[in-house]
C-alpha cells in the first residue's frame, strides 16, 4: 500500500491537504512520558503520520498501570514500558520511525533529546520533568505542548517559543503539595491527550491556528471546556530571552 493511501481522509480536512501531510511526515516528536496521557498521544501522532517519534519513559509495567496505559498489555507486566510502547506503535504504523529510551527526562539527557525533535510533548506527572522539558524547548526554540490531568480535570498548553506564554510563565517552581500518585480514569487522560495531539499538529502544520497564549481546561465531570487567556511573563526564567 502506498504511504499516501493511509491519509486520504485526513488530507480532505479543510486547510490540511498534502502540504500539511508532508510536514508531519518530515517532523520528529519527543513524547515523555508514555503512560495514560503520553501513550494515547503517541498513538494519535502515529496515526496522523508524524514521521519519527522519540519515546522516553523509565521503569517496568505494573498491573495498576493498565487502566490507562493503552500501548501496554497484561503480557508485558514487569517488562520495560518503553519497549512495549515502541513495539505497539511499529505494529500500528510500519512507516513510523521510532526511538525509545528507558529513561525519564533529566538534566543529563534533556538537551540531546530535545535537539533531535521539532516538537516536545510533556506528559510527565511531575512538575520537575515538565518544567525541565519546557526550559529546554524554549532554549532550543522548539514547539512545546504540555498536557496534564488529575481526577476528572485536565489542561493543555501549546507554546510557540518567543511568541507565546510558556509553562515557566505560569509555574515558577514545582509546587510542594504535588505528589506522584493521583486519581485517574483512563478516558480522562486519553481525552486530554487528544487535545494535546491536535494542538501539536496545528503547531507543526499551521493548517489551523493553535491555541497559544491560552490554557485549555477540561472538566470531564460536568463536560465543560474553557480557554484561559495567558500573558507572557517578560521576566520568565525560561522564555524571556527567546526571540520570535
Amino acid at each position: 500500500m502506498n504511504y499516501e493511501d493511509y491519509y486520504t481522509w485526513q488530507r480532505d480536512v479543510p486547510g490540511f491537504g498534502s502540504e500539511s501531510q508532508e510536514k508531519l511526515k518530515s517532523s520528529t516528536a519527543l513524547v515523555s512520558r508514555i503512560g495514560g496521557l503520553g501513550g494515547p498521544l503517541a498513538l494519535s501522532l502515529a496515526a496522523a503520520g508524524v514521521g519519527r517519534i522519540i519515546l522516553a519513559h523509565g521503569g517496568e509495567l505494573r498491573p495498576d498501570d493498565l487502566n490507562r496505559q493503552i500501548l501496554m498489555t497484561h503480557e508485558g507486566i514487569e517488562g520495560a514500558r518503553h519497549v512495549q510502547a515502541a513495539e505497539t506503535l511499529r505494529r500500528f504504523n510500519r512507516d513510523l520511525e521510532i526511538e525509545s529510551i528507558g529513561q525519564n527526562v533529566s538534566e543529563e539527557n534533556i538537551s540531546g533529546l530535545v535537539e533531535q525533535a521539532d516538537i516536545v510533548f510533556s506528559c510527565a506527572p511531575l512538575f520537575e520533568e515538565r518544567l525541565l522539558m519546557n526550559r529546554e524547548a524554549m532554549n532550543q526554540h522548539k514547539f512545546f505542548v504540555d498536557g496534564a490531568m488529575c481526577s476528572m480535570e485536565g489542561h493543555v498548553l501549546a507554546v510557540d517559543p518567543g511568541k507565546s506564554a510558556c509553562l515557566g510563565c505560569l509555574v515558577k517552581e514545582p509546587p510542594a503539595y504535588w505528589k506522584r500518585r493521583f486519581p485517574v480514569i483512563g478516558a480522562v487522560s486519553a481525552m486530554v491527550a487528544q487535545i494535546a495531539a491536535l494542538e501539536g499538529i496545528k503547531l507543526l502544520t499551521r493548517f489551523a491556528e493553535p491555541a497559544v497564549d491560552q490554557m485549555i481546561h477540561v472538566d470531564a465531570k460536568c463536560m465543560r471546556m474553557k480557554k484561559v487567556r495567558l500573558v507572557r511573563d517578560v521576566d520568565c526564567h525560561h522564555c524571556s530571552g527567546v526571540e520570535s
